[in-house]
């Protein structure tokens, strides 16, 4: 049984995937990777179609669902001890993978990447960083918890956990979703430093202000609703 499962939701991002998954591939630990292209029109699905290695599993979206929704897809198919998500770009360092791996031990099963608790890292948008502070506040406030990157795209579980908590996301309202569903449970979320080199609109950022108030809107219902 393979360490950990590597889930790459993709969506267009035939530009960096290539690179993204040597880098991945590169990273000392016994891992399996399980690609999701979710409904790309840009080269990535001929890029995929061209891999032969044993250790890579590729599922397909016909069309656009979502990046909460290509997670899901690959969630049951997992056979690590633990499970990352890693974004198809370049933004992320997989190496970080070790940091976050030697954490699990000594947390409730999850470890969640900070871009803030290192003063190295790289600052996306302004108006990103504020969004990101806010839904960590409102995390906080609402759950109990003290972090200082609640969206981070690294965040590491034990396969068990994650696997137990029913998720009904379709986009990058994922991180707000699972958050929220930890915190009603009471579970322990631990916090390490992380590297982080963002990328701007021209360079294929998808994610938009209107995600953050998804995400907003996800950790109050939560809480409210279930």
């Amino acid at each position: 049984m393979p360490t950990l499962s590597v889930i790459i939701p993709v969506y267009n991002e035939a530009a960096t995937l290539p690179e993204l998954l040597k880098r991945v591939m590169g990273v000392p630990v016994e891992k399996e990777i399980l690609i999701v292209d979710d409904g790309s029109t840009d080269g990535t699905r001929e890029f995929l179609d061209r891999i032969t290695d044993t250790g890579v599993s590729i599922f397909r979206h016909e069309a656009n669902r979502g990046k909460g929704a290509a997670i899901r897809t690959a969630l049951p198919h997992t056979r690590g001890q633990f499970v990352i998500i890693q974004d198809g770009d370049l933004e992320y360092d997989p190496m970080d993978y070790l940091v976050l791996l030697r954490a699990i031990d000594d947390s409730d099963g999850v470890v969640y990447g900070s871009r803030n608790l290192n003063p190295r890292s790289g600052k996306s948008y302004l108006r990103y960083w504020f969004g990101g502070i806010a839904l960590s506040w409102l995390a906080n406030g609402l759950y109990g918890y003290r972090l200082t990157d609640e969206a981070t795209g690294y965040k590491l579980f034990r396969s068990s956990l994650i696997q137990s908590i029913d998720l009904g996301c379709v986009g990058f309202e994922f991180c707000a979703e699972v958050t929220a569903k930890l915190g009603k449970r009471k579970i322990r979320i631990k916090e390490v430093p992380i590297s982080y080199c963002p990328r701007n609109f021209e360079e294929g950022k998808k994610i938009r202000w209107t995600d953050g108030l998804k995400a907003g809107w996800t950790l109050i219902k939560v809480r409210v609703v279930g």
